[in-house]
């Protein structure tokens, strides 16, 4: 069994390619999400849940009810799609196995996914709303997102064949990707906060947007906005660096592809940024750096259960 990218190959077994379809699902289902946010279409369903609008199927829908209720579709969709990969990971690996750990992970977060998104909803935290409770929401939305992409993740590579993890002797690498996961939850939710903060309050100009970032009378949305770009030069620096000390401590072909791959992803994804903020987050820009967020977060778990796989186990004994 092999991987190229991490990506599941045409001869690993069914179950481990269609997880790997149930994260790509996922990620669009993260995108379309992002784009309801963008659109203020959040409340084109009311306060209702899971109804629409206290409908099961909306009549004469606007527009915004449409974007709202086809993601409320999607969403369905991949509730469904990993408890199906639950249960069929429950079926066919025994009791302990690798995968079952991840599948129940996976289980669990897209349970609280869809509760975070039910709360949005019911206690109006969406289209223009700028409370306090609706910027901590979408912090936790999107860490548990994360969680959820990392779950899916570990599943899918454990049933490719992966190894576990071998801790033993290997503190330094433990150290360097822990504090890797931990700033990029940081850049994400300060991400979040950021993409928030220009939906709500737009600037016509980039230099009316510095100056709304320095005001003292601004909304705190728009005083916190400098903080992720700052955040994202000096983690995604780290992750680079880290990447580099990975590929010397691991010779493993696939790590150092990996390892490669993450490097470049980072590169690209920080010259979206910029020109995310030149460009005064348009919409389509806005989906394209959420996506790359995704990618890095994905790779940079592949990078590291690479890196920190049991190199002793044969590939039929994961437990």
């Amino acid at each position: 069994m092999e991987f190229s990218f991490g990506v599941a190959h045409p001869r690993l077994p069914l179950f481990a390619r269609f997880t790997w379809f149930v994260l790509a699902y996922n990620l669009l289902v993260i995108l379309w999400g992002a784009y309801v946010r963008a659109t203020g279409s959040g409340a084109g369903c009311g306060s209702h849940w899971p109804l629409c609008n206290g409908e099961v199927l909306p009549r004469s829908p606007q527009i915004e009810t449409l974007i709202e209720f086809t993601h409320r579709l999607s969403s369905g969709l991949a509730f469904l799609l990993v408890m199906g990969m639950l249960l069929w990971a429950w079926r066919a690996y025994p009791k302990g196995h690798l995968v079952r750990t991840g599948a129940l992970l996976t289980g669990c977060f897209i349970v609280t996914e869809a509760l975070i998104g039910a709360g949005l909803v019911l206690f109006e935290w969406v289209a223009s709303d700028a409370s306090s409770g609706r910027a901590i929401s979408i912090v936790v939305h999107l860490l548990n997102t994360f969680m959820l992409l990392g779950s899916l993740v570990l599943t899918a590579w454990w049933a490719s064949g992966g190894n576990g993890f071998k801790m033993q002797r290997q503190s330094s690498l433990v150290v360097v990707g822990v504090l890797g996961l931990l700033g990029t939850l940081a850049v994400g939710a300060s991400g979040a906060l950021a993409a928030l903060g220009d939906t709500l309050f737009p600037a016509r100009t980039l230099a009316e947007g510095f100056l709304l970032d320095f005001s003292p009378s601004s909304h705190f949305l728009l005083r916190l906005r400098l903080l992720h770009p700052t955040l994202a030069a000096v983690v995604g620096s780290y992750l680079i660096l880290a990447a580099g000390y990975i590929r010397l401590r691991r010779r493993q072909r696939r790590t150092q592809s990996l390892a490669r791959w993450l490097s470049l992803i980072i590169l690209i994804q920080l010259g979206a940024g910029l020109l995310n903020l030149i460009l005064l987050a348009p919409l389509w820009m806005q989906l394209v750096h959420l996506f790359l967020a995704d990618l890095v977060w994905i790779v940079l778990i592949l990078v590291l259960i690479s890196a920190l796989e049991d190199q002793s186990l044969p590939a039929t004994e994961r437990r």
